[in-house]
């Protein structure tokens, strides 16, 4: 299913360039959130979706489920659907089957995963009318293919869902949404999701859950490390941490040293120290007001088609029309 793949030496050594850029930063160590999704990282993430503490990826369901007829109405005839970091592809299906409806069209889920891309293609490979062509690259490049055979006229609706615009800084996630608006055309969508604010220990409970699941999620990322880089981390040595900044509005994932020690990553070609305490920044989570995606959307070049928010965990779907 998928039309093209990186070359596996190039991600290797983007992965090793990343490893010694991030962990030789002073004084905060850290690495890109992108690499904890690995085919275990996946699984795990998988996991983590149906987990009690972590209502996000429901409440992006419940919406998309109750409104893909109505996002589709305001958007017009879509026969191209590009899904950024489509993950297993589970709540899209709502989305294509409302597409299709009234026309084939063509779902292009864009992810570093070549594990989700199969998942996803195994999910929503059964929906009449909806060819699926999966593209292993990252976002902005995957999109940028896209753009560049795109036929017709017929609008673009390009999907963001899953809050993934959180793990973005602010000035980052504004960057990125006025990059996504350069490679649309005037009356293209983006249908934006976006995790909102509630009491801070819910969202730390979310990241942190009691089966210790995000937790193995986190820690895999010193596992991937051992095996593609032949690195000597112990894991008995080291921790998970969630904490909220409240400054950054978001939750930030850490691991954290238990103890000074020093480690070797040949395959990075560093040796990394570490004091008790620690840590090694791996991921942010942001959380928004409703009426700031909204800013964010104008701000890129965008107008708004519709906001929907679920109530029971606080999350927005946000359609943006290229202006």
């Amino acid at each position: 299913m998928a039309l093209s793949t990186a070359p596996t030496a190039a991600q290797a050594d983007a992965f090793a360039t990343d490893v010694y850029g991030g962990l030789t930063q002073s004084p905060q160590k850290t690495l890109p959130s992108k690499y904890l999704y690995d085919a275990v990282g996946s699984a795990l993430f998988e996991v983590i979706t149906h987990l009690p503490e972590y209502g996000l990826t429901r409440a992006d369901e419940r919406l998309i489920k109750a409104n893909a007829q109505d996002i589709l109405a305001r958007t017009g005839p879509v026969r191209t659907v590009v899904e950024l970091g489509s993950g297993s592809g589970r709540k899209t299906r709502w989305v294509l089957e409302a597409c299709a409806r009234h026309q084939p069209c063509t779902y292009y889920p864009i992810e570093i995963s070549a594990t989700a891309l199969a998942q996803c293609g195994r999910e929503l490979s059964d929906i009449a009318g909806v060819k699926v062509l999966g593209i292993e690259r990252e976002y902005l490049p995957g999109l940028q293919q896209i753009t560049a055979m795109r036929q017709g006229e017929s609008p673009m609706l390009v999907l963001f869902l899953g809050s993934t615009i959180g793990n973005f800084a602010r000035p980052d996630a504004q960057r990125f949404l006025g990059d996504v608006r350069k490679m649309m055309r005037p009356g293209d969508a983006l249908l934006l999701g976006t995790d909102l604010v509630k009491p801070t220990q819910t969202l730390v409970s979310a990241y942190d859950d009691a089966l210790g699941v995000t937790a193995a999620f986190n820690l895999n990322l010193l596992v991937r490390m051992n095996r593609e880089l032949s690195a000597g981390f112990d894991l008995k040595q080291f921790e998970h941490e969630a904490r909220f900044n409240p400054q950054a509005s978001a939750i930030e994932m850490h691991i954290r040293s238990r103890v000074k020690q020093s480690v070797e990553i040949p395959g990075a070609g560093l040796t990394v120290e570490f004091e008790a305490g620690d840590t090694i920044w791996t991921e942010i989570s942001r959380k928004y007001l409703a009426p700031d995606v909204l800013a964010m959307g104008a701000q890129a070049g965008f107008t708004s088609g519709g906001q929907w928010i679920d109530e029971d965990w606080p999350f927005a779907e946000t359609l943006l029309i290229a202006a």
